[in-house]
């Protein structure tokens, strides 16, 4: 009887025991349920394109909305579009975005196919800076806002007065966009200005900045954007090939001192194309060391026309070969198309063709000037640039001043030049120059039609010494 009534205790101590075992482990996933109900799922994470962390799009876990991204640097790790604002930039016109703005460009820089955008609507101040390669291919600047450079002559450093922004070691980069790139370079340009610079500087106050500047870069295009009012040049391409420009605006006044259009130096295999270019100085200007240039289609002035050179300045060597201007249009310019060296230069320009060019208004529409100076005197030396094989075909329109040009040197004369279908009449407004063509040490051939009918007996006839004068202490620099 004793031994029952224990085994009967035992017994409800065990069922106890398992009553409060489970009571206990129901209690507990009670509890981490209805804490997991009141806790923001975890969102995983990967690193952005740019270094810092971002949400991962392929997660899709369900929940809230995720939070929009920050305001500085952060972009998921497969976007190919990289918005300066995203950067930290104002575009208000007044803030500092140059940071911003290189920000952006080093995070594209890692993805290839990425865009830069400069967005519409907005614009952007940006002090001198270089934007860098090399980079992943296919590289976009979308500028459809307005890029502004500093407005005051004394808020650029001493370091940076050659070029606003500086693109170096690109390759197979795009610059396009319905936006501007103003140098606002209004101050640069005054007389008043000049002693100020050269106060604060000590340097020769033409040394002012290039609004785009690309250097040792390759398949670059550029299209479609307008560039206003640079410093001094519009856009210039150094020691680079393989340059497309196509549709772009370039524009500033008259009165502004050295702002060519574009400039080319040590650049080859290039063709600039169906654009507008006003300015103070060169629509186009292939300086030396370019080759297997095309430039067609421009309608150009304001301006000083088109120019190869000036070459061989201090008397230095230059080289230019392989050029094709066609299918021009020229008002109101300084000249229309020229060739311009230096005194005391040596090495050579060769096959050199203008065809089908119109002028209206043109002081000067043909030139050759191997008596060059930008000063009122400058030393009579008897070294020269050999120019040869110059072929000027189809130009026609009105002059006011001269019609041909043609002044080359005793020591190296001009050689292979062709005058053929020339047709410039003076102009009917502002006409106060001379009727007769002036062709000086000039030496080929021409061919009717010729107007006036001076260009017919203008050139001389080549002769074997003529040539080799020309040559001989040319042809093994170049």
């Amino acid at each position: 009887m004793k031994s029952t009534r224990h085994s009967s205790v035992r017994f409800f101590f065990f069922v106890g025991v398992v009553i409060f075992i489970t009571f206990a482990i129901i209690s507990v996933e009670a509890r981490k349920h209805h804490n997991n109900r009141h806790k923001p799922h975890k969102h995983l994470k990967d690193k952005g394109s740019n270094g810092h962390k971002a949400p991962d799009p392929a997660t899709n876990i369900p929940g809230p909305a995720p939070a929009p991204l920050p305001h500085y640097g952060s972009y998921p790790a497969n976007s190919t579009i990289f918005d300066v604002l995203s950067f930290g930039a104002k575009g208000d016109g007044v803030s500092d975005d140059s940071k911003a703005l290189l920000a952006a460009w080093k995070a594209a820089c890692q993805v290839s196919g990425a865009t830069v955008e400069i967005p519409a609507e907005f614009k952007f101040l940006i002090k001198p800076i270089i934007l860098q390669g090399p980079c992943m291919p296919h590289i976009v600047l979308e500028i459809d806002g307005i890029l502004l450079s500093p407005p005051r002559v004394g808020a650029w450093p001493k370091s940076s007065l050659f070029q606003w922004i500086n693109f170096k070691w690109v390759h197979d980069f795009t610059i396009q966009g319905t936006g501007k790139v103003d140098g606002q370079g209004s101050e640069w340009w005054s007389p008043s200005e000049v002693y100020y610079i050269q106060k604060k500087f000590k340097h020769n106050p033409d040394m002012k900045p290039t609004a785009l500047r690309f250097y040792d870069s390759h398949n670059i295009t550029v299209r479609d954007i307008e560039i206003v009012n640079s410093p001094q040049c519009h856009l210039k391409f150094d020691s680079s090939s393989g340059i497309k420009v196509d549709n772009i605006t370039i524009n500033s006044p008259e009165i502004s001192p050295n702002t060519d259009g574009i400039h080319l130096q040590n650049t080859k295999d290039v063709e600039i194309q169906h654009s507008n270019i006003g300015c103070g100085d060169d629509c186009v200007s292939i300086q030396t060391g370019c080759s297997n240039i095309h430039v067609h289609h421009i309608n150009c002035g304001p301006g000083h026309g088109i120019s190869v050179g000036g070459l061989g300045k201090d008397k230095s060597v230059a080289c230019v070969s392989d050029i094709v201007v066609e299918k021009i249009s020229l008002q109101n310019t300084l000249s229309g198309v020229r060739i311009k060296t230096w005194q005391g230069g040596i090495g050579s320009v060769k096959n050199v063709t203008f065809s089908n060019i119109e002028v209206s208004d043109v002081k000067y529409p043909v030139i050759i000037d191997q008596f060059y100076c930008d000063k009122k005197t400058c030393k009579n030396q008897t070294e020269a640039v050999a120019i040869s094989g110059v072929k000027y075909d189809s130009i026609k329109g009105s002059y006011t001043v001269q019609p041909i040009h043609l002044a080359c040197s005793n020591d190296a004369p001009c050689t292979g030049v062709d005058l053929i279908d020339i047709q410039l009449k003076p102009s009917s407004s502002g006409y106060g120059g001379f009727r007769q063509a002036l062709c000086w040490n000039s030496y080929g051939k021409s061919q009717a039609p010729l107007v006036p009918s001076s260009i017919d007996y203008c050139l001389r006839t080549e002769s074997g010494s003529v040539k080799g004068t020309a040559r001989s202490r040319h042809e093994h620099i170049c």
